[in-house]
């Protein structure tokens, strides 16, 4: 992994810790731009919203660039794909989800002709919704741009 700088690691390390933690723990990303939130929903719809706003709001990805938002949507949907263990369902099957979010993007690879990846990282709780029956998830997407 000398090649690369993992960009799907300092998302996880960012919805794991705090902002100042993941910098002490992966220096070398510090020119990546990032990006944390949270969101509590029984929708699949939400949290795809949720993400790409925060995105746009940022400057993470450019509303007027189809591509951004299309690489941004498949790490999201990967990352969601992990959370929910393959079943790309939430409210209706009557599970709630208690998220922290981090979205990364960047060069991770010392060649910069290979482009810009992006890289969203999801943690937090799933389960039914009634307080306490839930448990922790994690999920990561990563998608070239």
């Amino acid at each position: 992994m000398t090649e690369q700088i993992s960009i799907g690691k300092y998302a996880t390390l960012l919805t794991l810790t705090d902002e100042h933690t993941a910098k002490k723990l992966m220096p070398h990303c510090r020119d990546m731009q990032f990006l944390t939130g949270k969101i509590g929903t029984m929708s699949l719809n939400k949290i795809i919203a949720s993400v790409e706003t925060a995105a746009r709001r940022e400057g993470i990805i450019s509303e007027s660039h189809y591509r951004e938002t299309h690489a941004l949507y498949h790490a999201i949907l990967e990352a969601v794909n992990g959370i929910t263990r393959g079943e790309l369902s939430i409210g209706e099957i009557m599970r709630t989800v208690g998220l922290r979010f981090a979205i990364v993007r960047g060069y991770p690879y010392k060649d910069v002709g290979e482009g810009e990846w992006i890289a969203v990282s999801l943690y937090g709780t799933i389960g039914a919704p009634i307080k306490g029956k839930e448990h922790e998830t994690i999920g990561l997407g990563i998608n070239h741009i």
